[in-house]
């Protein structure tokens, strides 16, 4: 696996602009100083591992949003395909495009090789900062899926 950049536990997170539902542009300053930030990383729609890993997120929406957490997920697909995607799935959240692939390259989960992202999820706290990153060492494995957990407590300890 080739992965470009990286972003750790006490970097700002990187500034991007996607396309969310209806093409709407997203931008993670939209956020900032209001919510903290989940960002779900998935490779690609409509894949069996991502059909599985978001809904486990959806499970937990509500308890990102009691810990005042906004989620987004990311994956290379159009925002057509996300839109379509999120809708079968009924998630709560939007999936945002990184069609470019610039957001997954500054993040430093771009696989290169492949043309996708890995699977991963990175906390931001409202000042714009990394709390929390957890990326799969399998992206194909469900048993080795970020965990939802890790990143509540991430959440819990900024309290």
């Amino acid at each position: 696996m080739q992965t470009m950049g990286s972003v750790d536990v006490g970097q700002m997170a990187p500034e991007f602009s996607l396309k969310g539902p209806g093409g709407q542009p997203v931008t993670l300053s939209e956020y900032r100083g209001k919510k903290n930030v989940i960002l779900v990383f998935f490779p690609l729609a409509f894949s069996p591992t991502c059909a599985h890993q978001l809904p486990t997120v959806e499970q937990d929406a509500a308890r990102f949003a009691r810990l005042d957490a906004v989620v987004l997920g990311i994956s290379v697909d159009s925002h057509h395909a996300n839109a379509a995607f999120a809708h079968k799935l009924r998630l709560s959240f939007p999936l945002l495009s990184d069609f470019q692939r610039a957001t997954s390259a500054a993040y430093g989960v771009l696989n290169t090789e492949r043309g996708y992202s890995e699977r991963a999820i990175f906390v931001i706290d409202r000042q714009g900062r990394v709390i929390h990153r957890d990326v799969s060492p399998a992206p194909g494995d469900i048993e080795q899926m970020p965990s939802n957990a890790k990143a509540l407590e991430a959440l819990e300890a900024q309290r």
